[in-house]
């Protein structure tokens, strides 16, 4: 895993007043100082009849304020590659801007990737934490192909979206199979193994002394 900076975004509600551009921007430094950022240049721009918007670049990224006055609601963003974390910004914000709660949301900003689980539902959504990314292709027949190494599962089998097998818990799985072919054919006969992506299934077999055709 690479990281290469922290980026929080945060989103001010119950705003009814409007500050001036020149709030703003002594704000910028206000946090800049505390994060010990380096603001190079500051770009701002008034709406009519409301509305304002900064983006202040910085040598180790940027900052930015958004208004929406009809909604009450103030975007905040600040990504920085410095050794400071861009929370500090919070107590700033907290302090010099009316609201009645903010929310929050952090960001490392490196090279491990969230992989949604399609079984989320619309108030709960699980992601998987990929450590790297194996394989990723379409197959002859059209199904999308992902090999992932997830943080808590290992190596990953994924067909169109979807979750197939883990390296972590492949033995549970595939348990189920073998250990009811035994139990059908304690003399381990034969077994025929039917399916894409059963080489799990062939291994544990292979190993219960299974003839497989």
């Amino acid at each position: 895993m690479t990281k290469v900076g922290e980026h929080i975004t945060l989103d001010i509600v119950g705003t009814t007043k409007e500050y001036s551009p020149e709030f703003y921007e002594k704000l910028v430094y206000k946090i800049a100082k505390l994060a010990k950022v380096t603001v190079l240049e500051i770009s701002k721009y008034k709406f009519e009849p409301q509305g304002f918007t900064l983006v202040a670049l910085l040598a180790e990224s940027h900052i930015s304020f958004h208004t929406f006055p009809e909604k009450g609601i103030i975007s905040f963003d600040f990504f920085t590659c410095a050794e400071i974390s861009p929370s500090v910004a919070i107590d700033v914000i907290k302090d010099e801007i009316e609201h009645t709660h903010i929310i929050k949301k952090e960001f490392n900003r490196d090279t491990v990737d969230l992989y949604h689980d399609n079984y989320s539902s619309p108030g709960l959504r699980k992601s998987y934490v990929v450590n790297k990314v194996l394989e990723n292709f379409k197959s002859k027949v059209g199904q999308y192909i992902e090999i992932l190494e997830l943080e808590q599962f290992g190596k990953s089998l994924f067909i169109d979206n979807e979750i197939q097998v883990a390296e972590t818990d492949e033995h549970l799985y595939s348990s189920t199979f073998v250990n009811s072919g035994l139990r059908l054919n304690p003399k381990k006969e034969k077994a025929a193994i039917i399916g894409g992506g059963e080489w799990w299934r062939s291994q544990r077999m292979y190993f219960s002394k299974f003839w497989i055709y």
